[in-house]
């Protein structure tokens, strides 16, 4: 019997984040473990409706773009300064690259003390997305996306659940032999139909979603990562247009299993 993952959406918007509406987070909970992926502007706040800080596992970036990963900044402070249950450092993985790009950032602020900014809170890592990373059970594989910067979509599986989430990303072979068969695929949908035929892409449509959760044989495609200009109904009629299967438009906050 399959054990359930549990994901929450803790930020569904792109960039510019839709009135009262965070940016790309999604709480993976299975086996007792408990990991974010992505960690963008305004999310940590729809994290703590959940979860503790210290009762978070590890933190997943999938790439380094801002509303991406930045409130790994306020779960910094949540963490060191915070109410705490235990003293664990929560792990947290970073893409290629990614640790001199957030030590950068980072070394801009005024010092508090002779400590190490983010090893106060965290064990900061690089993921290799060749390999496969495990926190407790749940274990997490990962493909490249077609994006701006490096940008890893991943998947999560549990004793035969699977979760698969795209990051950012315009169409992608990678991406759909990634999601194969999940019973969960969080995929953007950031453009309008249309709306940007340029070379080269870095975003998707819901049309487009709905067309690599149809290739990949996924039960359920969450189309997230949308604007505030394009509206639920549309952007569902879009996906179902092309795949037969259960369609849901993530908000902040709604939960599935898987």
């Amino acid at each position: 019997m399959n054990e359930h993952l549990r994901v929450t959406v803790l930020g569904s918007s792109n960039a510019i984040p839709r009135p009262k509406r965070a940016c790309s987070a999604y709480l993976i909970e299975g086996a007792g473990r408990a990991l974010v992926a992505d960690l963008g502007s305004g999310s940590l706040g729809n994290l703590n409706a959940y979860r503790t800080a210290d009762s978070v596992d590890a933190v997943l970036i999938s790439h380094m773009h801002a509303d991406h990963f930045l409130d790994i900044i306020p779960l910094r402070y949540a963490l060191k300064y915070g109410p705490r249950t235990n003293d664990k450092k929560v792990a947290l993985w970073l893409p290629p690259g990614g640790e001199d790009l957030l030590h950068r950032i980072v070394s801009a602020f005024v010092p508090e003390s002779s400590g190490d900014f983010l090893g106060d809170a965290f064990t900061v890592g690089t993921y290799d997305p060749n390999e496969s990373l495990n926190v407790g059970d749940l274990r997490v594989r990962f493909a490249p996306t077609t994006h701006y910067v490096p940008t890893f979509a991943l998947r999560c599986e549990c004793a035969g659940a699977s979760v698969t989430y795209s990051a950012d990303t315009a169409p992608s072979d990678e991406v759909v032999r990634l999601a194969h068969e999940s019973e969960l695929f969080f995929c953007e949908a950031t453009l309008q139909r249309g709306a940007d035929d340029s070379m080269p892409r870095g975003h998707s449509s819901a049309c487009e979603a709905g067309e690599m959760a149809r290739r990949a044989g996924v039960e359920t495609l969450v189309v997230t990562h949308y604007p505030a200009t394009l509206d639920e109904e549309g952007l569902e009629a879009e996906a179902r247009a092309v795949f037969a299967g259960q369609v849901a438009i993530a908000d902040d906050h709604a939960r599935y299993l898987a």
